[in-house]
C-alpha cells in the first residue's frame, strides 16, 4: 500500500464549475488526516478518514465557514500518485473530484538530493 503522506494538488467540480484546492495529506496506518485550501470563497478545512487498499473515504469540514460535511469516496491509481472520485453533500449535491501528488512535495525533493548525493559519493 502506498503512503498517501504530502502535498496534493487537485480540482472538484459543483456543476460543472472547477474549484482547485491544495491538500496536506497524513497517512497512520488506515488513518487519513490532513489540511485543505480551496481556491474558492470556502477556504481551509480540516479531513479525516481511512485509506483501504487503494481505496480512500474521508470527510471534510471547513472551519470558518457554517458548511455542511462533504464526504469524498476515491481509488489512489497503481501508482499511488493520483486519487479520482466523487464527493457528495447528503441530500444536496454531488460531483466528481481529482488530485496528483504536488511536484512541490518537499519529501520527495529530499529523497532526490539524498539519491543524486549518494550517487556522487560513491563514484
Amino acid at each position: 500500500m502506498t503512503d498517501l503522506s504530502g502535498m496534493w494538488l487537485g480540482t472538484y467540480w459543483q456543476r460543472e464549475t472547477p474549484t482547485r484546492f491544495e491538500t496536506t495529506l497524513v497517512q497512520g496506518g488506515n488513518t487519513l488526516s490532513g489540511s485543505v485550501l480551496d481556491d474558492g470563497y470556502l477556504g481551509e478545512a480540516q479531513l479525516s478518514g481511512t485509506v483501504t487498499g487503494r481505496q480512500v473515504r474521508f470527510v471534510k469540514r471547513y472551519i470558518a465557514q457554517s458548511v455542511p460535511s462533504i464526504d469524498y469516496i476515491g481509488t489512489v491509481s497503481e501508482d499511488g500518485d493520483r486519487i479520482t472520485g466523487q464527493w457528495s453533500i447528503a441530500g444536496f449535491d454531488s460531483g466528481p473530484w481529482e488530485a496528483h501528488r504536488s511536484e512541490d512535495d518537499l519529501t520527495i525533493s529530499w529523497q532526490n538530493v539524498m539519491a543524486r548525493d549518494l550517487v556522487s559519493t560513491s563514484s
